[in-house]
């Protein structure tokens, strides 16, 4: 199995990722959120962070079978948890109401304190896809915080809601594959053609 954020943190919290200033940011996000209060340039890193956690997550589901993936050492129980507090929530296209309601919030609320000391940064924000099958376009990311994000895209993954992604992908990447050697093979045959009316134009030219 392929595994991400073993440690709580790794590949997927951004801390990997673009150079000195990302770097600097992430430190100073690894601080409470309570600690900046209303500073913009701080909701500004928040955003970046949460943008660049998003996009690596799109491009490994779409890159690895995503029935593989553990994104947690504490994935079987974020999951039996998550089934026996939400056994009926769709999660391959997710109704905003179910996350974001008053009464959601309550809800969602004594499941994600199990998580308060097991999970990293179990509470901070994170994009969600609401329609599985799309990117994170402007109209199919809403925010939730982290234990809800690893919740349903652990569950999407498991239950193969995810694996259509990666199957388009592979497909395209198969595609571009079989159109280079087609390619190839067309420039060899025209090649090939070109050196052989050299050849005959060569012989007809000896023989005169």
């Amino acid at each position: 199995m392929s595994h991400l954020w073993e440690d709580g943190s790794g590949a997927l919290d951004g801390r990997t990722e673009g150079g000195g200033k990302l770097m600097t940011a992430a430190e100073a996000l690894s601080q409470p959120a309570e600690a900046f209060g209303n500073d913009a340039s701080l909701e500004m890193m928040w955003a970046i962070k949460a943008y660049q956690h998003a996009e690596i997550y799109f491009n490994l589901i779409s890159s690895v079978d995503p029935r593989y993936l553990r994104l947690t050492k504490e994935d079987d129980l974020i999951y039996t948890e998550f089934k026996r507090h939400f056994s009926e929530m769709r999660v391959d296209v997710l109704d905003p109401e179910k996350l974001k309601s008053e009464s959601a919030k309550l809800a969602w609320r004594p499941f994600c304190m199990e998580f308060e000391t097991l999970v990293e940064d179990f509470n901070y924000g994170t994009l969600l896809r609401l329609d599985c099958s799309k990117d994170y376009q402007e109209e199919n990311t809403i925010f939730a915080t982290r234990i809800q994000f690893f919740a349903i895209e652990i569950t999407r993954n498991r239950e193969g809601y995810n694996l259509p992604l990666f199957e388009r992908s592979a497909k395209s990447k198969g595609d571009g594959v079989n159109e280079q050697k087609a390619e190839a093979v067309a420039k060899l045959a025209e090649a090939k053609n070109s050196a052989c009316t050299t050849l005959v134009g060569e012989r007809a030219s000896l023989s005169t």
